[in-house]
């Protein structure tokens, strides 16, 4: 038996979320906030184009230059947390995220701007290798979904809240668009001390050989479990399935799950950072335009609050592939027929799409990996595969100056290549990690 085996048996026996609930509300809570900034760009462009003097495309470098520094960020953040522990890379993420928001609030120029966006990129990529690889690791293997989803549906409540948010203060104000950075900065400064708190992921702890610590926080999870009531063992479904091991299986995968996420993010950062832009060239006013993303905003957290329902009562493989062919299915109907009713409607949907899906892929993602290399996985993947974001402008803007229905299609196109590249993956859903 492997070191530490029976310790992480263990773990994974327990039926209970073993930890008190302030430790998913302190990453949901980051991840809300990191996820309020990185939307809210896309709501700030227009006004921050006109302000500076600057075309839209110019104004869109600050999507793409934000993009640049998740991945930098990602891979940093990665590596540290690999090495030194998550606890450690999570307070990082949040400190960056925040000193780069405040500095981007500031600017007094597009280049000052740009700066701050790849700093606060830079700690948004971290957060998102960092807590997933944690959140994962943390969970007994039947509410590893469940967890992750948790956590990540808090970052969709930050998506459904911008737009109300950035409708009451851009338009209206000069200074508004300064207003949306400094909220999510301001918010995210406020988690930082809390983080000091959260305990030191077990999984992790064996991977370093760290036994004796495990042991203890293993035993602490036990009496939480007892303390609830519950102690008896999870029923095990189905046989464990572990993490390919070594260097090809590691290659392997980070190569499988960077072509699903990049191609996936091409879309998806186009609708999340430029449907304000798409929709005002369309012909919409801004306040028009960010009134239909206010209501289609509201379906991120109803696709994330589904995906806390569905994460481990059926195969996270099949669910993610079918919720991708809907998203594209969608986007290609809102560009057959750009009226304002069914940008609404099956705005709401698309954006329901993107909350289940994307919980679920980072859960389907870390799986594949084993706790050494687990955050650096999560890295490679969904940081690197955030090339496809940072190059959507320059992909869809183009297309859709020739026709906005083509642009869409472009966008619909994504979702459809990630689909079938998530059918490759193994069936994890209730089964063990190392």
């Amino acid at each position: 038996m492997t070191p530490g085996a029976d310790i992480l048996e263990r773990l994974d026996a327990l039926r209970v979320w073993p930890y008190p609930h302030r430790v998913l509300v302190v990453i949901g809570a980051a991840w809300f906030f990191a996820f309020f900034d990185v939307v809210n760009i896309g709501y700030a462009l227009p006004a921050i184009s006109d302000q500076f003097g600057v075309s839209s495309t110019m104004a869109a470098l600050a999507v793409t230059i934000g993009l640049v520094g998740y991945i930098v960020g990602s891979l940093s953040d990665g590596l540290v947390a690999d090495r030194f522990g998550r606890r450690p890379a999570l307070i990082i993420s949040v400190a960056a995220f925040s000193v780069g928001t405040i500095i981007a609030a500031l600017a007094p120029d597009l280049s000052v701007l740009l700066v701050g966006r790849f700093i606060a990129g830079m700690g948004i990529g971290a957060e998102i290798a960092a807590a997933t690889a944690y959140v994962g690791e943390i969970a007994p293997a039947s509410l590893r979904g469940r967890a992750g989803c948790i956590a990540a549906a808090f970052g969709y409540v930050g998506f459904a809240v911008v737009p109300f948010v950035a409708l009451a203060i851009v338009p209206r104000f000069e200074a508004g668009w300064r207003v949306l950075f400094l909220i999510g900065a301001v918010g995210a400064l406020v988690v930082l001390p809390f983080r000091r708190q959260l305990p030191l992921s077990p999984r992790w702890l064996v991977s370093r050989g760290r036994l004796a610590e495990a042991e203890i926080a293993v035993a602490a999870c036990e009496a939480h479990g007892a303390a609830a009531g519950r102690t008896e063992r999870a029923p095990e479904a189905h046989p464990p399935t572990r993490p390919a091991r070594g260097a090809p299986g590691f290659v392997r995968y980070a190569a499988l799950f960077l072509a699903v996420w990049f191609a996936y993010y091409i879309g998806n950062y186009a609708w999340l950072t430029l449907a304000p832009t798409l929709l005002t060239q369309e012909g919409f006013s801004l306040s028009e335009s960010i009134g239909f993303l206010s209501v289609t905003g509201v379906g991120f957290v109803v696709g994330a609050l589904v995906a806390v329902l569905v994460g481990e009562r059926i195969e996270r493989k099949f669910t993610i592939t079918a919720t991708l062919v809907l998203w594209a299915v969608t986007l290609l109907s809102i560009g057959v027929a750009p009226v304002a009713g069914v940008i609404m409607m099956l705005g709401f949907v698309a954006s329901a799409t993107i909350g289940l899906a994307v919980p679920l892929m980072y859960v389907y993602t870390a799986e594949h990996f084993t706790s050494a290399r687990r955050a650096r996985g999560v890295s490679i993947a969904d940081g690197i595969g955030h090339i496809g974001g940072a190059i959507a402008p320059y992909v869809v803007l183009p297309v859709a100056g020739i026709s906005f229905g083509l642009g869409l299609g472009v966008m619909a196109l994504t979702g459809l290549v990630s689909a079938a590249l998530v059918l490759l993956g193994r069936r994890m859903t209730g089964r063990a990690v190392t």
